[in-house]
């Protein structure tokens, strides 16, 4: 069950839209993590395997998601809003609304199951209200991304891949990069 965060993932930031469909494995995979987690430790003493996963998971969700999300609120969604308003592309836009009202949605739930997940880790098991509303938590947070991952990678991110030139891909591979820290490759 262990995770790594750092492992190598499959695009570079020269396909600033394969590393975001590459952010939405990382989320599924910790979502999956917290689950089955939940499942088997049912808010009881978690093994170190199990602690490990789950602090690895909460730390991707308070520190990687933000950056995601800003990948697309700051750095996509702008760039194809600045775009001659093309008739295949007002559709789009309005899907991109609706995706950051999930975002919100989504800070929100992670910031319960934050909560939630620091003292299970700190009290070593969880009350039967509290291990319910972490499972809850997560399968809630499961549904929402899967319509908004789906939207995003067969609506969004080819429109973006068709419509974007070659210079927007690139700056915001360069962006993507910064807000990590790291120079682009």
């Amino acid at each position: 069950m262990p995770v790594a965060i750092g492992a190598k993932p499959r695009s570079t930031f020269t396909d600033p839209i394969g590393l975001l469909t590459d952010c939405h494995r990382r989320i599924e995979l910790f979502l999956a993590v917290l689950a089955r987690v939940s499942a088997q430790a049912r808010g009881g003493p978690l093994s170190r395997e199990e602690r490990e996963a789950v602090e690895t998971a909460l730390r991707y969700f308070r520190k990687g998601a933000p950056k995601h999300i800003a990948d697309e609120e700051e750095t996509l969604f702008p760039r194809l809003r600045s775009i001659e308003h093309r008739r295949e592309l007002r559709a789009v836009l309005e899907k991109a609304a609706a995706l950051e009202e999930q975002h919100e949605e989504a800070k929100r739930g992670h910031a319960e199951i934050e909560q939630l997940g620091r003292k299970w880790l700190a009290a070593g098991s969880l009350a039967l209200v509290d291990r319910t509303r972490f499972a809850e938590l997560v399968a809630e947070l499961g549904n929402l991304y899967r319509g908004h991952i789906a939207v995003e990678e067969q609506e969004v991110f080819p429109m973006a891949a068709a419509v974007l030139p070659r210079s927007e891909l690139e700056a915001m591979g360069r962006e993507i990069a910064a807000r990590r820290g790291l120079q682009r490759e």
